[in-house]
């Protein structure tokens, strides 16, 4: 597959698939690629090519043979969904990173970038997370079938870099947030559910909102344009040799959950003057991982550093969520 100490980076002719192209981190990355002129990408809808199937998988891969493919494809959701459908989460995220690196290596793509999650590091795990704490102890209940699932394409990629001299590169981001995102009360994640929940407030005139857990836990947010520019300098910059069996990508700063709320309810309530709401904690909901920081030093050695404060981040992502909600 060439020799591995070459950097082998994109060409604006090169063939590059983005797998998940319409999901919160795919999205971004197809945005980001378009805007430095790359214009030979490939991407299906799930009713185009179903990732599950590993047998529409390999005919793709074998008809339209990549150059480089971003595995952004995945089941996700929250601690809700996470606790309510861990079956699902474990055998979809396992069969959509399995049938694609497969596929990969069957087509002789030069180079693959797979995304994980955060969620993949042992609950107790010493803070902030570094890369080598992976399968030190055990994982969060709430969403261990997502975690799982998640470290055994991980652990795929680095078993075929070694068996077959492949170049597939892992990267572990924190928290994402960003244009796209999912916006489900019930079944989101942390940020984009409150922002939803504290948009209903301020349109219903409620006084109260209701939130999960007591606020206690720490979170890091990465915004998505950020993430994409991360993972296309990876993809520019770096082999599968550079950075061993995964990179961490976050801001390096957290904030607790209780924080992150007064800031959200602040910028939803910022065109209502002297309009606001007050916020009861359900305690009996769980607050999942008490901290998740990532030690991102690898990467900023590397010369890369997160660009979007937390609070024009969450501006930009309120913005796109009253788009959605408009359109609707």
């Amino acid at each position: 597959m060439g020799d591995m100490r070459l950097k082998i980076s994109m060409n604006k002719q090169d063939k590059i698939y983005v797998a998940g192209h319409r999901g919160l981190v795919g999205s971004a990355i197809l945005k980001r690629l378009k805007s430095d002129g790359y214009e030979n990408i490939i991407t299906r809808t799930h009713r185009e090519l179903d990732l599950l199937d590993q047998a529409a998988v390999n005919k793709f891969f074998s008809e339209e043979k990549p150059d480089y493919v971003f595995l952004a494809a995945a089941k996700v959701g929250g601690i809700g969904a996470n606790s309510n459908y861990p079956a699902e989460f474990l055998y979809q995220n396992i069969m959509i990173g399995f049938n694609i690196v497969n596929a990969a290596y069957n087509s002789k793509v030069k180079k693959l970038l797979n995304l994980g999650s955060s969620c993949i590091y042992p609950k107790m795990a010493p803070q902030p997370l570094k890369e080598e704490y992976l399968l030190t102890g055990p994982l969060e209940p709430t969403n261990d079938a997502y975690a799982i699932a998640k470290i055994s394409v991980i652990k795929l990629c680095g078993n075929y870099n070694k068996q077959y001299g492949t170049n597939y590169l892992s990267v572990m981001p924190t928290n994402l947030y960003g244009p796209e995102d999912t916006y489900d009360i019930e079944n989101g994640h942390v940020l984009p559910a409150l922002i939803s929940k504290f948009h209903e407030a301020k349109i219903s005139g409620k006084d109260i909102v209701t939130l999960w857990g007591d606020g206690s836990p720490y979170r890091e947010f990465l915004y998505s344009e950020d993430l994409a520019d991360a993972v296309v300098f990876l993809m520019q910059n770096k082999n599968a040799a550079d950075i061993g069996e995964f990179i961490n990508i976050g801001t390096g700063k957290d904030l607790s959950v209780k924080e992150l709320a007064d800031l959200i309810k602040d910028i939803v309530y910022s065109d209502v003057p002297g309009r606001t709401c007050l916020m009861e904690w359900d305690t009996s909901k769980p607050n999942g991982t008490p901290r998740k920081l990532l030690d991102v030093s690898q990467l900023h050695s590397m010369g890369w550093n997160a660009k979007t404060g937390l609070k024009e981040g969450i501006n930009n992502a309120y913005s796109s969520f009253l788009l959605l909600s408009n359109s609707k």
